[in-house]
């Protein structure tokens, strides 16, 4: 048996040495020290041993088993520091191979039209005023001259969070926050999304987009306001844009005007895009009302100024005659490439 047990060391020895990887020694672990294991097998058998043999044979047996063991740890070492070598060198990374191609995103067109207005406003030397889109029933309608029976404040039309806060109808609360933190003189446009309790369908969005500007100083007059609003068209929609004023009405400023410009597509001479009027509506403005500045702290009798707001999208779908609102939030990259 004391042969047979160096014949089983002399065995693995050699197996180890020559074993190929870390699975190839956990075989082996098993062949000779497992449960059924050639060593496991000697042991067993030892009671067919005189009493005086036991003793002998089984530090034989145990030595063998430790020699087995230190020969698997020792390989087990060299053979895990080879596997990690030759796994770094499977899975290096050459980083002058050219990487995968990502698909690359596009500037969606409402933001293409949103930064050349900005560029034209900053050209005149406006700022950009930013505010919540959770705003507060006074922000949004009681500064502004709002009537309290107005339309625009019922369920049907608002999306009322509280009693207090809704979510904003319009950009105009940023005016009054600017006015309410910053002395006169203010220059600034407020872009921003808007909500309202609108069905969706081809011109009509819970959610759009709206662009407003504000002037405030001493001697502001319609003409400032009319001058500002050509030069914006013609940077906008080119230099022979010309500009149309017509009376309207909003409670937050006095005189009230809607602003057309002439038809793009046919210079005014009428089509089927200004529907043979050769006029196109863009934009609201109109002088603040007197009102909104005291309201705001600021003296109606010192200062005055001029306010207009347009809908983002609408100046969007009429640049780059899109005719149907909906295409703009379905994210379909092949129509956002287009522009």
């Amino acid at each position: 048996m004391k042969e047979k047990l160096q014949a089983l060391l002399d065995e693995a020895r050699v197996e180890i040495q020559a074993a190929n990887g870390l699975k190839e020694l956990e075989d082996l672990r098993i062949k000779y020290l497992g449960k059924k294991g050639e060593v496991t097998l000697v042991l067993k058998n030892m009671k067919d041993l005189t009493p005086e043999e036991r003793p002998l044979i089984g530090k034989i047996a145990n030595d063998v088993r430790e020699a087995i063991e230190s020969l698997l740890d020792a390989s087990k070492d060299d053979k895990k520091g080879l596997e990690i070598e030759n796994q770094l060198n499977r899975e290096a990374i050459d980083v002058t191979m050219p990487s995968k191609g990502m698909p690359r995103g596009h500037k969606h067109p409402i933001n293409v039209a949103l930064d050349e207005i900005i560029e034209i406003f900053l050209g005149m030397g406006f700022k950009i005023a930013e505010g919540p889109e959770v705003e507060t029933v006074y922000n949004n309608f009681d500064a502004l001259n709002a009537p309290v029976d107005h339309p625009s404040r019922s369920l049907s039309d608002t999306f009322y969070i509280t009693d207090d806060l809704i979510l904003r109808t319009q950009t105009s609360p940023i005016q009054v926050r600017t006015m309410k933190s910053q002395k006169p003189p203010i220059k600034v446009i407020a872009p921003g999304r808007c909500f309202r309790n609108d069905e969706i369908d081809a011109t009509h969005s819970p959610m759009f987009h709206q662009i407003e500007g504000l002037v405030i100083d001493k001697g502001i007059t319609m003409a400032d306001l009319k001058g500002t609003l050509d030069m914006f068209a013609k940077r906008l929609f080119g230099s022979q844009t010309k500009t149309k004023f017509r009376p309207h009405y909003f409670p937050f400023t006095e005189p009230s005007g809607e602003v057309d410009v002439s038809c793009f597509k046919c210079g005014g001479e009428g089509c089927r895009f200004c529907k043979y009027s050769g006029w196109i509506e863009i934009l609201g403005c109109g002088m603040v009302h007197p009102n909104v500045l005291e309201e705001c702290g600021i003296d109606s009798t010192v200062y005055n100024g001029f306010a207009f707001g347009m809908g983002l999208d609408r100046v969007t779908m009429l640049k780059y005659e899109i005719d149907d609102i909906r295409v703009l939030f379905e994210n379909d990259i092949r129509f956002i490439k287009q522009f």
